[in-house]
């Protein structure tokens, strides 16, 4: 751990409620796990939806623990919402805002700001906390927070197995790329498949630490592209997209088998680590916690057809919109969480920090400021979470075409801000969660108010804005 870190070394206690004490006796301290998926979608699951990819494990996980349907990711695109889960803080605080390195568009009509591409050594991470409090802790797969200086082993991991500076493997399969940029994992062989290699390293760490607690953040590459997956699943998900097609059936928008075969072996990954869970009894005192980084890919970028498509929401990855930043949640607290439960409380990623240290009963450093708020109440069953405001700036250009903008959610109403034009959108997310009817012009005191909302929390974080580009050339 960097000598940068604050150290607080208080002790470690349990949340108990009185299903929770007869199950864990104060010498067994929760387990957490976190799988963070890349690009899944909302509606990329069975339980969420689809007609097409096929996810039991992760449909069993739900069945077992709680499902958030307004669960959302903090940023549209990837590093930020990893920075968001890490430390508890919006990425507009962290001036952490893209993809890194992200997209540079100098002839554009704004100049993104100049942000900032890693996780300062100086914030406290969920993994230190935890560390702190003696829990064993590992990192496995995608980083994407920065350069070496700045990996994992050096933000309150005792290990780190996968993790780089880069946001894709260069391949999914052994080598995992070439000497420049592939994914820094040996003994491997022909044919070995990076989801299932990185479940075993994750099934390894699990293993060798079952006798103390232990936080496992599994951060998958997949779903990501390259879209790669194993001959036999495409070929699978082929004859079942033929056989869909003939018969007619609707699969709303969700059919390429590449895509399909990689959700199919996400999920087979999912199911190995709770059966391992379950082989060394951990079951019931392991909290296991479901997200992805934003939403799913619907760019043409499978045979040219969309990657998959976001059922019931507008666009996708790198937008403004539902789609961008709406995303599957599935937390399992065995003997606290109702099995099969269904929140629709909406949540996003800056909450998961406080919501762990919540379930483990553990203070947080009184430095360390949160922007999120626990939710083990909702686990619970105890009530709904207090009134409040969401949040989203993304000061930049992304790939897919979506210009910079500032969003913001209260109750069902969410106001969206683009800088290019300095036009705002108003949408009613019950009446209208596809986000057709803008109704700036219906409800303009509405529109004003929450623009008023997002201006002042904008600054409250210092957040970075785009400025007029000097270089501009109309395309």
């Amino acid at each position: 751990m960097s000598g940068l870190k604050r150290a607080v070394g208080l002790g470690l206690l349990l949340a108990l409620s009185g299903t929770a004490l007869a199950k864990e006796p104060p010498q067994k301290p929760w387990n957490v796990v976190v799988i963070l998926v890349d690009d899944l979608g909302a509606t990329d699951l069975g339980c969420t939806g689809s007609r097409f990819y096929e996810t039991p494990h992760i449909d069993r996980l739900a069945s077992q623990g709680m499902r958030f349907t307004q669960g959302y990711a903090a940023c549209t695109v990837c590093s930020p919402t990893r920075a968001a889960l890490l430390t508890g803080k919006y990425p507009a605080r962290l001036h952490l805002t893209d993809w890194i390195p992200g997209h540079v568009r100098p002839r554009a009509k704004l100049r993104i700001p100049d942000w900032r591409m890693y996780l300062p050594l100086e914030e406290l991470t969920l993994a230190e906390r935890l560390h702190e409090a003696g829990y064993a802790t590992a990192h496995v797969g995608k980083w994407h927070l920065g350069d070496p200086p700045y990996f994992p082993q050096h933000q309150g991991f005792d290990l780190n197995i996968g993790g780089t500076q880069w946001g894709s493997p260069g391949s999914y399969f052994w080598p995992y790329g070439k000497a420049d940029r592939r994914v820094p994992l040996e003994g491997g062989h022909e044919g070995e498949y990076l989801t299932d290699r990185l479940t075993d390293e994750a099934m390894k760490f699990i293993t060798a630490n079952k006798g103390k607690p232990f936080f496992l953040y599994f951060a998958h590459y997949a779903v990501h592209t390259p879209l790669q997956a194993k001959e036999q699943l495409v070929r699978y998900y082929e004859k079942k997209l033929a056989e869909a097609n003939a018969r007619g059936d609707n699969l709303n928008g969700q059919q390429c088998p590449v895509y399909a075969a990689m959700i199919h072996s996400l999920d087979q990954s999912v199911g190995r680590i709770l059966e391992t869970l379950d082989s060394l009894q951990l079951t019931e005192r392991t909290i296991v916690i479901f997200t992805s980084d934003n939403g799913g890919l619907v760019l043409p970028a499978c045979q040219k057809r969309p990657v998959t498509h976001n059922i019931g929401l507008r666009a996708g990855k790198g937008s403004a919109y539902e789609g961008g930043v709406r995303v599957p949640w599935i937390i399992r607290w065995p003997g606290v969480t109702a099995p099969g439960s269904v929140s629709h409380q909406p949540i996003m990623t800056i909450d998961l920090y406080p919501t762990v240290l919540d379930m483990l009963g553990l203070a947080d450093d009184p430095s360390h400021h949160s922007d999120g708020m626990s939710v083990a109440n909702v686990l619970r069953g105890e009530g709904s979470l207090p009134d409040r405001a969401l949040f989203w700036h993304y000061p930049h250009y992304h790939p897919g075409g979506a210009t910079p903008y500032s969003a913001v959610r209260h109750g069902d109403w969410k106001y969206i801000h683009f800088y290019e034009d300095n036009h705002g959108e108003l949408y009613n997310l019950k009446d209208d969660p596809q986000e057709s009817q803008d109704l700036t012009d219906r409800f303009p005191q509405k529109a004003a108010q929450l623009r008023a909302v997002l201006e002042k929390w904008l600054k409250e974080v210092d957040a970075q804005l785009p400025t007029p580009n000097p270089d501009y050339q109309p395309e």
